[in-house]
């Protein structure tokens, strides 16, 4: 298990491309999470509201016999009814306080949207189709405007180089065919080659899979 761990974690930090049952897995996960917010309210809710419902339920039968109590049925409704939906209700009240003084009183979201991006390559060193075309065609511009500089022509090289490298990306390959779809054969863009080019019009995604 350590073993297959060490593997994983090594093919991470290598940069390997990923296997198609890791992205699988990924995808299904990323399924989950897009209902887990609203799923996991309603659970904790009820399963709150189902916990505490044993201590107070005698305050809606005649048994009752001090401090509050409530009559079998309000408007024809069994009262149970009405003391569960309470329960529940001051659950979620606490749960928006909560969130309110996660929001505005301690601001932990600033910190968490850091760490957030600090944890994503397309905000650090990765590039994706659109800041692709932006970056390539400024470095571009900046290469042609400064012939004579030679540190300026280096860098801007190496840019191009960047730009060439995350263009054999399936986020590019994705692009290429979505353009290609919309408004015809995509050009062969400078900072690139037709191999790199073929190459994304020949993936095949696995997204409905």
């Amino acid at each position: 298990m350590m073993g297959l761990w060490s593997g994983l974690v090594d093919m991470s930090k290598k940069g390997k491309k990923s296997s198609p049952v890791r992205k699988w897995a990924m995808r299904q996960y990323w399924r989950m999470q897009q209902s887990q917010a609203v799923v996991g309210l309603l659970l904790w809710g009820t399963t709150i509201t189902l916990l505490l419902w044993p201590y107070i339920n005698w305050r809606f039968t005649d048994s009752c016999d001090s401090g509050l109590c409530f009559n079998d049925s309000i408007f024809g409704i069994p009262s149970t009814y009405f003391g569960l939906s309470s329960i529940f209700l001051a659950v979620m009240l606490g749960v928006l306080t909560i969130g309110y003084l996660y929001d505005k009183v301690f601001s932990l979201w600033t910190e968490w949207r850091s760490v957030d991006m600090e944890r994503n390559p397309y905000t650090t060193y990765a590039l994706t189709p659109n800041w692709m075309m932006v970056t390539a065609l400024q470095a571009e511009l900046l290469k042609r405007s400064s012939p004579d500089d030679e540190k300026m022509q280096e860098q801007t090289d190496w840019i191009l180089k960047w730009c060439k490298e995350y263009a054999q990306g399936e986020l590019f390959a994705r692009a290429v065919q979505k353009w290609d779809d919309d408004m015809g054969k995509t050009p062969t863009f400078w900072f690139t080659d037709d191999d790199a080019m073929q190459k994304a019009r020949e993936i095949v995604f696995d997204d409905e899979a």
